[in-house]
């Protein structure tokens, strides 16, 4: 796949996941999307090959992060915030031993 491809494809991804992400939160779905576009304009004039894999790298990161750390959390009262996790972002729980036992061969 072309280096153009990549790039759109990256573009697309990141647009997807901000939208997952930041799903109700009308401020900030707009101030990550005109950050996403204002760093791709900022390098559209790029034409070095290794940079241009180095930036897709750095992009793929930055999205691989958005999708699997962030949560969203909503203040409901004074004290009080409603987290909205998504399923790329649970973990399987595994249960805590006080007392573990020794593997034996």
């Amino acid at each position: 796949m072309g280096s153009r491809a990549k790039v759109l494809q990256l573009f697309k991804a990141l647009h997807r996941t901000r939208k997952e992400v930041f799903s109700g939160d009308e401020k900030t779905l707009e101030a990550a999307r005109q950050k996403i576009n204002s760093e791709f304009r900022n390098h559209c004039n790029e034409s070095s090959p290794e940079q241009i894999s180095e930036l897709i790298k750095l992009g793929s990161d930055i999205e691989i992060i958005l999708r699997k750390t962030v949560i969203q959390g909503i203040h409901t009262k004074h004290d009080t915030i409603f987290l909205r996790p998504r399923e790329d972002v649970l973990l399987d729980n595994v249960p805590f031993n006080v007392n573990p036992t020794k593997k034996t061969n």
